[in-house]
């Protein structure tokens, strides 16, 4: 008894590293689960407004010299910032690329309700246009070579594949009638055509550069009157996606430049889609309160408003080369500020609000949801 009561007392030790390993694991795990389930489509609306940005930056600088008020301007910066811009696209496409790999071999009842979504099939086109856009402002690879081209295939063959599902669903399948479906975003897979026209346009392959015109031009008509004459009912977008409004202004201002680049100069039918373009860009500048309840909380959407005023600068920039004067070069100088300034904003916005870019609320994700509900 004496030998028991003098031995010292069992003590228990806890190795906190290991704890704490542990549930840093676990967490990082459940972070990017949480990731996974969240993103969408919809994300790329940040790449897609990177690498319109960055084509921008492109065209100002290579152009400086073609137009006064430009190089009273730009001659001053370096292509520091064009190569900034550029090599931010590109890191963030990518991640956003992997991430939607991921989702898609994890989580592949998700992307499936996605590609049968009617807004959310839109917005499969976003990862190859921003592809195609970083490609076109490719410091590094040039249009005719060997890689550039082998590129402009690998992007294209998924808007081609895209546009044979969504096309052919309206041209044959009763339950995917246009004008119930139609919504701003069926715009997209029109900007995926025109955009990859303007692309193979600029390697010289004007044939599939007029092939792939002819689809989006063809479609472009349609949706547009469709979206004139689209029946009310319960596929309406909700509120706070009405940013996606803007892609009215997109459409027009890519297919101007997709034609500048096939004949070879901005030719009247590119001024009338310019001028096109301009007009549905004032007429939903001039109702602010339409988006006024979209503004409330900050929410990927916002991104809705970049690229297409960013398309619409590039289109200016052609016009201000084309026509002389002063009324040319001051309207691209007015489009191209506002543009930078709505791009530099929503970093800016984006930055201080990571915490909530991805989460379970987004209204993508809830209008998914709510249509699968219904079917």
């Amino acid at each position: 008894m004496e030998n028991e009561a003098s031995q010292p007392p069992i003590k228990i030790v806890i190795d906190a590293s290991i704890t704490t390993t542990t549930t840093t694991t676990t967490t990082k795990h459940s972070s990017l689960f949480s990731i996974l389930t969240t993103l969408h489509a919809g994300y790329f609306r940040i790449s897609l407004s990177l690498g319109s940005q960055a084509l921008l930056w492109k065209a100002l600088i290579e152009h400086a010299n073609d137009i006064r008020a430009l190089h009273a301007v730009f001659h001053i910066l370096p292509s520091t910032a064009f190569l900034l811009i550029w090599w931010l696209a590109l890191s963030t496409l990518v991640t956003l690329s992997l991430l939607y790999l991921l989702r898609c071999f994890f989580h592949f009842p998700m992307v499936k309700s996605e590609f049968s979504h009617h807004v959310g099939v839109n917005y499969l086109f976003a990862p190859s246009i921003s592809w195609l856009l970083l490609l076109q402002s490719s410091p590094f690879i040039v249009p005719n070579t060997v890689s550039y081209q082998i590129l402009w295939w690998v992007f294209i063959v998924p808007v081609i594949a895209l546009d044979l599902k969504i096309y052919g669903q309206w041209f044959t399948t009763e339950k995917r009638f246009l004008s119930v479906f139609a919504n701003p975003t069926s715009q997209i897979s029109v900007i995926g055509n025109l955009v990859g026209a303007w692309a193979a346009a600029e390697m010289g392959w004007r044939e599939s550069a007029m092939c792939t015109f002819t689809l989006g031009a063809a479609h472009y008509l349609v949706v547009f009157i469709a979206l004139y004459q689209r029946l009310s009912g319960s596929h309406r977008l909700p509120v706070r996606l009405r940013p996606v409004f803007f892609l009215f202004v997109a459409a027009p201002s890519i297919g101007s430049l997709a034609w500048n680049s096939i004949c070879g100069t901005f030719d009247t039918p590119c001024k009338m889609l310019f001028f096109l373009s301009l007009f549905l860009f004032t007429s939903l500048a001039c109702r602010p309160a339409l988006f006024k309840k979209s503004m409330r909380r900050f929410n990927v959407v916002w991104w809705a408003y970049s690229f297409p005023l960013t398309f619409l600068a590039l289109a200016s920039v052609e016009y201000a080369k084309q026509v002389k004067g002063i009324v040319a070069p001051g309207l691209m100088l007015v489009l191209s500020v506002l543009s930078v300034i709505v791009f530099l904003s929503l970093m800016v916005f984006t930055a201080l609000n990571t915490n909530v870019l991805l989460r379970e609320n987004d209204p993508s994700l809830t209008f998914s949801c709510t249509l699968r509900t219904k079917a």
